[in-house]
């Protein structure tokens, strides 16, 4: 594969010479910048399989995830990152896909980081709801200017609060370790739960810690020299997973608590309180401290990053030109700095955990086709094809077992985490294939840049073949959706009625059998659609 072939436009944006310890602090802070959102999984599984998850999830998830991104961002360094790896592999449609979840996702996620900046300042700082907005604002505002100085200077700041932020919860974990008195995996498993629900009750947070390694990749048609990014990849990820576990275990096995643990409210455990309860009240609130500092941080390479999604979209004609703007002297794109941020404003109003599991659904979806994505470019270009390139080490056993697992775990957290998020990402993936028929139709695609090399079909004003394409997302979004109506069944139906009554009062999302119900009925008609379009494009899409 020539890579002059496969160079991604990257329309006026400025090439910064981005050291190796740089990009790792920008994956550091992409992907954890702390190991705060760890709180909440403890008391709602138990503390024992919250360390067991945070131990095991580096090697069957973030081991596979950072190798794939490696290899294919190795292959194909360019601005859009997983976004061009799965459109040259898979085609425009797939690829628009892959661009528009993990866009969507960053979009999501940035509202969770302001959130929990209020959340840990409010421990110690009471505020009413106006001044909690002042916060939110005055944050957005601050770190939307740092990202439209540029992406050297989004670095710079990455780097200097990813330091502080290891000294301390690297302080934690010894002062914790110090003062041990109780064993921190006691219990496994929340008194009541089976184990599969004690994993279903932190799944979600747990993929949620680790993931992010993706969004790097987004950036690199701005570094200079790309090959680094691989390089950071595979230092970032084993600190990112000792940056979680060794903290929660000696705050567990230290100030214990576990039931009490979390990350809203002024009465809640956390971090902090090893230093609050074994050096001094005053240490504690300087923990709370670099937690805001460590929100900021996430927030300010994600602005980097989920602004680059829409605008790469925007060059191939696949969304609205605005996002394609770029500042003549910064060579930023602007107009996606300033929208995320104001989608942003929007989404703080929501709670943690709604915007983590809502966020979770995109990542989710996005994760397997990325390890399609992997398969597919291996296949067309071998590793002993990629002389001086990143490839998954380990020959065959080692590409399938990066590939496999993701899929795996993906498949079972879409299952495990409830039917209420089943069905909700069941839509939230949909969105998908709707924008790109919107779009495809009404800006043209590829096809606007060059209409010999990507030719659409003028009886659907899409690219050819992608009717079977749309009827194959929707065959498997029904198969996936009714027998998921029958696991949810067997594994929710002992107390899913009563505690979705509880737990929405009102309303579809507290009826549980309507729900199973709607899975079903839903399923039924993505399979009748996904037949229908097959025969449908043997007439008119050949």
């Amino acid at each position: 594969m020539n890579d002059k072939d496969h160079v991604q436009g990257v329309a006026g944006l400025k090439k910064v010479d981005l050291k190796v310890h740089s990009i790792v602090f920008m994956i550091f802070c992409l992907v954890a910048a702390g190991a705060f959102g760890i709180e909440e999984m403890i008391p709602a599984s138990g503390p024992g399989i919250t360390l067991i998850m945070l131990i095991v999830f580096p090697f069957i998830w973030a081991l596979p995830i950072s190798n794939m991104v490696a290899e294919m961002g190795s292959l194909l360094p360019h601005e859009g990152g997983v976004y061009v790896w799965s459109k040259e592999a898979l085609g425009e449609f797939w690829g628009f896909q892959a661009g528009w979840w993990n866009t969507v996702s960053i979009y999501v996620t940035n509202a969770i980081y302001v959130a929990l900046v209020v959340g840990y300042l409010g421990k110690f700082v009471p505020m009413s709801e106006g001044q909690a907005m002042i916060v939110k604002v005055g944050m957005v505002l601050v770190f939307t200017i740092i990202n439209l100085l540029g992406l050297r200077e989004v670095s710079w700041v990455s780097t200097a609060l990813s330091i502080i932020v290891l000294f301390a919860f690297a302080f934690v974990t010894v002062v914790g370790f110090v003062n041990w008195n109780q064993n921190p995996f006691d219990p496994v498993i929340a008194e009541g739960l089976t184990p599969l629900e004690g994993i279903g009750g932190c799944i979600a947070i747990c993929i949620w810690m680790y993931c992010g390694y993706e969004c790097i990749s987004t950036l690199a048609g701005e570094v200079k020299q790309p090959q680094r990014i691989p390089k950071a990849l595979l230092i970032a990820m084993p600190l990112i997973a000792l940056t979680y576990v060794l903290p929660t275990m000696a705050g567990l096995a230290s100030v214990g608590e576990w039931d009490s643990w979390g990350t809203a409210g002024d009465q809640v455990v956390g971090y902090s309180d090893v230093l609050t309860q074994f050096i001094a009240p005053g240490a504690g609130v300087a923990f709370l401290v670099v937690a805001i500092i460590a929100q900021c941080s996430i927030f300010n390479t994600y602005l980097a990053s989920g602004s680059r999604g829409f605008f790469v979209l925007a060059d191939d004609n696949l969304f609205p030109k605005v996002l394609k703007k770029v500042g003549k002297n910064r060579g930023v794109p602007y107009i996606g700095v300033i929208s995320i941020s104001a989608v942003t404003m929007f989404l703080v109003q929501f709670d943690f955990t709604t915007l983590v599991m809502t966020e979770v659904v995109f990542i989710l979806a996005l994760y397997l086709l990325m390890s399609v994505t992997t398969l597919v470019l291996r296949k067309k270009v071998p590793a002993d094809q990629r002389e001086g390139l990143y490839v998954i080490r380990g020959g065959k056993f080692g590409l399938y077992f990066c590939t496999m697992l993701p899929i795996v775990i993906s498949v079972i957290a879409f299952l495990i985490n409830g039917v209420d998020y089943l069905l909700a990402g069941l839509l939230g993936m949909a969105s998908g294939p709707v924008a790109y028929v919107f779009f495809k139709r009404f800006i043209g695609g590829l096809t606007v840049n060059d209409p010999e090399k990507y030719p659409i079909n003028k009886k659907t004003k899409l690219a050819p073949r992608d009717l079977p394409r749309i009827s194959i997302y929707s065959l498997l979004s029904g198969i996936f959706a009714l027998a998921g109506s029958f696991f949810m069944r067997w594994y929710e139906g002992d107390w899913g009625p009563e505690y979705y009554l509880e737990e929405y009062e009102e309303g579809f999302l507290s009826n549980f059998d309507g729900m199973i119900q709607g899975l079903q009925a839903g399923g039924i008609a993505a399979i009748a659609f996904a037949v229908l379009l097959y025969f449908i494009s043997r007439k008119i899409d050949r």
